[in-house]
């Protein structure tokens, strides 16, 4: 009677490219989920929400003194759309090696694993600038990663990944003061909620 052989499964997980010379990295899996900003949705209904009450009130500003017509309804239509697609914040999300800001009219992306530089520009609205050894760039608004820990978490491992392949030749102090900013809002945070504030 012939034995029949059953081949152990093979496991996809943790499996690595192997090309001599060319830095290996794990193969993405199934089970890569993605992290999102939780208060994307929340920005977005408020663009759209000044937008509308834009639009509502050049409307009846408009029809109060007898203005209105199909020409200027189309222009205050224009303007509400313009203010909605500058309030609107880009959708950022993650998973272990990438990093994705998805605007209006663009998707930007970068490998956390192999970030070059991570660059704080100060101003107005601050923004956090992370660019890989590809070119990819995202420019995000520190506050993303501030009240979304998970996110913060993989750009913080990616960093730490890419300093240790010593592919980030700039950022350490950025990202040190973000890491120090948000451990503090996360202890006062925690303070708050124990009521020992």
């Amino acid at each position: 009677m012939a034995r029949r052989t059953t081949r152990p499964a093979r496991r996809t997980s943790g499996i690595q490219r192997r090309t001599p010379g060319i830095h290996t990295t794990p193969l993405p899996t199934e089970h890569d989920r993605w992290t999102h900003d939780l208060t994307w949705a929340g920005d977005a209904r408020s663009a759209a929400a000044c937008a509308t009450l834009l639009f509502g009130l050049l409307l009846a500003l408009d029809a109060a003194t007898g203005g209105l017509g199909v020409r200027r309804a189309l222009l205050w239509l224009g303007l509400g759309v313009l203010l909605f697609a500058v309030l609107t914040p880009p959708r950022v999300a993650a998973h272990s090696r990438t990093l994705v800001s998805r605007g209006l009219f663009r998707v930007r992306s970068v490998r956390l694993d192999r970030l070059v530089a991570v660059r704080r520009r100060d101003g107005i609205a601050p923004r956090l600038v992370l660019r890989d050894a590809s070119g990819g760039e995202v420019v995000l608004d520190p506050e993303v990663l501030v009240v979304n820990p998970a996110l913060w978490r993989l750009v913080s491992s990616g960093a730490r990944a890419s300093a240790a392949d010593g592919s980030l030749l700039c950022g350490a102090t950025a990202l040190r003061r973000l890491s120090a900013r948000i451990d503090r809002e996360t202890a006062e945070g925690v303070f708050r909620a124990s009521g020992l504030e």
